[in-house]
């Protein structure tokens, strides 16, 4: 019994700290900016070189949450402006140009290139009901909604934040 709940206990607790993904990210920030990482498993194999234990989704969401980009092949760094207003609409909104339909559940998000999966990342944490989810490219974010009314919401909320 006691093993059992020594089990739970750990299972409980967060997998990775925040201490920790914060020196893993800041390592891919490294990795990223003094070299040329093309592929994501390329990345994993040099974070483990370094001591970091990581697992593919844990970088895949780590380069999402950075607002990492793949351009000409590789991962870059978005530009510094850009991943200063990571998750902040308000300076975020300078990045967006365009906000349209396409039918009654797809929204399109259009930005600057390079700042659409930053603002992709900010409307993910907003966690709003209308939201189903979200894919975002280089300047173009699509995301879908249950519905026209669910459409119509998310786009008020949308113009608003982003001063559309």
């Amino acid at each position: 019994m006691h093993n059992l709940r020594n089990f739970m206990h750990a299972s409980l607790r967060p997998a990775d700290g925040d201490h920790q993904q914060r020196e893993r990210r800041s390592a891919i920030v490294r990795i990223l900016r003094s070299g040329i990482v093309r592929r994501q498993n390329e990345l994993v194999g040099m974070l483990r070189r370094d001591g970091y234990q990581v697992t593919q989704s844990s970088v895949s969401r780590d380069l999402r949450d950075l607002g990492v980009l793949k351009a000409s092949g590789r991962y870059v760094m978005p530009p510094d402006e850009v991943t200063h207003a990571n998750g902040d609409f308000a300076m975020l909104a300078q990045f967006v140009r365009q906000i349209r339909t396409a039918g009654s559940s797809l929204t399109i998000v259009r930005t600057t290139i390079g700042a659409a999966q930053s603002v992709a990342v900010a409307i993910d944490k907003a966690d709003w009901p209308e939201v189903v989810g979200t894919i975002s490219g280089d300047d173009t974010i699509f995301i879908a909604t249950v519905g026209s009314a669910a459409q119509a919401k998310l786009i008020a909320q949308l113009r608003a934040q982003f001063a559309l």
